[in-house]
């Protein structure tokens, strides 16, 4: 497959594609939300990678290579293209560093209890100080509804649905009876990969506990 991605913006709903292994296209910049990348086995998509904003993807382009892996949209989000006459050395540079993060950040959600690698995923998207106040301010309607479809969540952190079903049930209070509408969780989208990676260090600890 050889075919071309266009190079403007995009805007991705939650599990919509954003290019496939084996087409071309330009390097992209994750602006807001989170994108997964996955290996193609045959009837079987194996996660491979998170992107998180301020990350690149799509880094192989700058060696006139195709897409390595398929990227889809694991929350709503938001992506640029690099301009084409952007430094390739700083760029892959970047891509090496952000490579050796994004490693580290797959270890976590794909080893240790399911509640382990749920409460990193949470960390990760920035939902773990809504988490800290689902219980006290009501919003553990809005901590779910930030979160992907279950099956989706399940094949990223390598468990079965009904496992992270009860896993969260464990993490976040009961349901609200009444569902009024959803209150808001702060933005975090557009916040940068280190502030998440801080965010979660701080808070982890506590809500492992909690839990």
């Amino acid at each position: 497959m050889t075919s071309t991605v266009s190079s403007v913006a995009l805007a991705c709903a939650s599990n919509q594609s954003i290019f496939l292994a084996g087409e071309s296209g330009p390097v992209w910049l994750v602006v807001e939300g989170v994108v997964h990348l996955d290996r193609d086995s045959g009837p079987i998509r194996q996660p491979v990678q998170l992107a998180l904003p301020g990350d690149l993807i799509g880094a192989e382009s700058l060696c006139g290579q195709p897409y390595q892996l398929s990227a889809s949209a694991f929350t709503r989000c938001r992506l640029e293209p690099v301009r084409p006459d952007a430094a390739p050395e700083p760029l892959l540079q970047q891509a090496l560093l952000q490579q050796l993060d994004r490693s580290q950040d797959m270890a976590q959600l794909r080893s240790g209890n399911v509640q382990q690698r749920l409460t990193h995923l949470l960390g990760l998207m920035g939902l773990d100080r809504a988490v800290h106040e689902a219980g006290r301010m009501g919003q553990a309607d809005a901590v779910r509804e930030a979160l992907p479809a279950l099956r989706e969540v399940a094949l990223l952190v390598d468990a079965k649905t009904e496992t992270v079903c009860r896993a969260l049930a464990q993490l976040l209070p009961p349901r609200s009876r009444k569902r009024g509408p959803v209150r808001a969780v702060r933005d975090w989208s557009s916040t940068a990969p280190a502030r998440l990676a801080t965010a979660w260090a701080a808070n982890a600890a506590p809500l492992g506990a909690a839990a």
